[in-house]
């Protein structure tokens, strides 16, 4: 059990909550993250990158978006609330040193778990560099936490409401071809924006990390949901990763294996907003054949 001790609504669907989880803030490392539950029987089990931690506290932060039905169900928690499953730190941690220059990409909810790599690089000596990207400027997460971080911070947004009018890419090929250039970048968000992130860098010689966010389930590398091909080899996102080197992932066969299970998603989320619980795919398949039997 984790006791939801915090929530803050962020923007229209994102949200914040701290939760006591001694043992996790006290052994979490940048890059890693915790897999939650929020029903012992039925949940779904979801990935969440640690935004922060707190030992004195004894708490961990957690940033998340409504996308899926348990997400939707997690907002709906309050403080005080009891979340019944919250497993971590998993996943291997962001190697930290001093590398001279580095680049910090983050676009939409990939802001949050940039902030604890970005508070270690920075804290191991670092010149660093943040580029945030958003659709607008309601949107951008932990803004005054990353300035307070970065020697220098560059905000783009779609709409021109903030900052550059424009995608994180394009600043990022202006630093690349900067002399000197970046020696390190590290890109977290959407994966089209890792994506072209890593393309953008590629020309230069620019080493490039990303953190992929893969479908998991049971986050020791058992299941082979976060599965990834990596520099041609299959590699697991929860005990191999999610930290990668950019110019080496299969983009597209991670895009489409992320869509694999977008119908029936959509079919949950559905039956939680119009029936206010919810039963998994498979579950609902077993009550289907049992109904045949009678």
């Amino acid at each position: 059990m984790a006791k939801i001790i915090s929530k803050k609504q962020l923007s229209p669907a994102v949200y914040q909550i701290r939760v006591e989880a001694p043992l996790i803030a006290e052994e979490r490392k940048a890059g890693q993250f915790i897999i939650l539950q929020i029903d012992n029987d039925l949940g779904e089990r979801i990935p969440l990158t640690i935004a922060d931690a707190d030992t004195k506290e004894g708490s961990i932060t957690l940033i998340f978006q409504t996308v899926g039905k348990t997400t939707q169900q997690l907002a709906t928690f309050e403080v005080g609330d009891d979340i019944p499953v919250v497993v971590g730190p998993l996943g291997s941690p962001t190697h930290i040193a001093k590398y001279g220059h580095v680049v910090c990409v983050c676009g939409g909810v990939g802001i949050a778990p940039m902030h604890p790599i970005a508070q270690a690089m920075k804290a191991a000596g670092n010149k660093l560099t943040i580029i945030m990207g958003a659709r607008n400027e309601s949107l951008f997460l932990m803004r005054e936490e990353m300035d307070a971080l970065a020697d220098e911070l560059i905000l783009m947004t779609d709409d021109g409401s903030c900052g550059r009018k424009g995608l994180v890419t394009e600043p990022l090929k202006e630093l690349c071809e900067s002399d000197p250039k970046p020696d390190l970048v590290i890109a977290i968000g959407p994966p089209i924006m890792m994506k072209f992130s890593a393309l953008t860098t590629k020309p230069y010689g620019v080493k490039t990390l990303v953190s992929l966010n893969s479908i998991m389930v049971d986050g020791t590398g058992m299941c082979g949901g976060c599965r990834v091909t990596i520099a041609g080899k299959t590699k697991f996102v929860c005990v191999d990763g999610p930290e990668f080197d950019g110019h080496d992932v299969d983009w597209d066969n991670m895009m489409q294996r992320m869509n694999s299970y977008k119908t029936i998603e959509q079919e949950s989320v559905h039956r939680f907003g119009t029936e206010g619980n919810h039963k998994c795919h498979i579950d609902k398949m077993a009550d289907d054949k049992m109904g045949d039997k009678k």
